[in-house]
């Protein structure tokens, strides 16, 4: 039995607590919902619940396929148990089509096909807003070595590759998303949430957004689409 010690980390979305473990945390997921670098804040009913289960459920999927991860178990119904990382302060975002920061940065038009998956690097800094950075700015500002950076690269496009497949067989569309990952005695691995939060997801056929867009642009049904995501992916 896993013993919850105490907050070493509150973050928008999820909370980290000490376990009796030394190498292993519990994550727990929030209800609260953020958007625009937290300009706008809200609930999603139950959204915690279920991002643990989703998240659970891709990085069981992930695993499988030769991606290590932090994740260890899903203990009950808002927390994981994960392995203690030191997280990479880098974002790496990938995106299959044009939406979101894209087509304010591009003027590019919501849904355009890209010849070839683009990776963005963000600086992971609330204060700052998380902007876009390059692999210049990671070795000057000492975010991450050479060979993490490729490590990273490298476990980012194999991750798409595996996300893109395993959405598709369940009629959804893998627009964009974001990873993170950590250090863990030395390697690094995948950390952090995949979920409705942190991936655009739309409905091959129809288009419909199954995503954190819903809360972002007022579009209504939010929890229904993180419920029909949920259900898609517990398949």
């Amino acid at each position: 039995m896993v013993q919850r010690g105490h907050k070493v980390y509150e973050g928008k979305a999820k909370i980290i607590y000490t376990t009796d473990n030394p190498d292993l945390l519990i994550q727990y997921f929030k209800d609260d919902a953020t958007a625009f670098n937290a300009a706008k804040k809200g609930t999603i009913v139950d959204k915690g619940i279920m991002n643990n289960q989703i998240s659970s459920k891709i990085f069981e999927f992930l695993s499988a396929q030769g991606i290590p991860t932090h994740f260890e178990r899903r203990l009950n119904d808002r927390d994981m148990l994960v392995k203690k990382v030191e997280i990479v302060p880098i974002e790496m975002v990938v995106r299959n089509k044009a939406a979101g920061s894209l087509c304010r940065l591009l003027g590019l038009k919501e849904g355009m096909a890209l010849l070839s998956p683009v990776l963005e690097f963000c600086y992971k800094c609330d204060s700052l807003g998380d902007p876009l950075i390059n692999e210049y700015h990671i070795r000057a500002l000492h975010l991450a070595t050479d060979q993490e950076i490729e490590t990273m690269k490298g476990f980012t496009f194999k991750i798409n590759d595996l996300l893109k497949e395993f959405f598709a067989k369940l009629k959804l569309e893998l627009v964009d998303f974001k990873l993170e990952f950590g250090r863990y005695k030395d390697k690094i691995i995948l950390a952090d949430e995949i979920s409705p939060d942190t991936c655009r997801l739309w409905e091959i056929g129809t288009g419909k957004k199954l995503d954190k867009d819903r809360f972002r642009h007022d579009l209504g049904e939010i929890e229904e689409a993180y419920r029909e995501v949920l259900s898609r992916v517990s398949r």
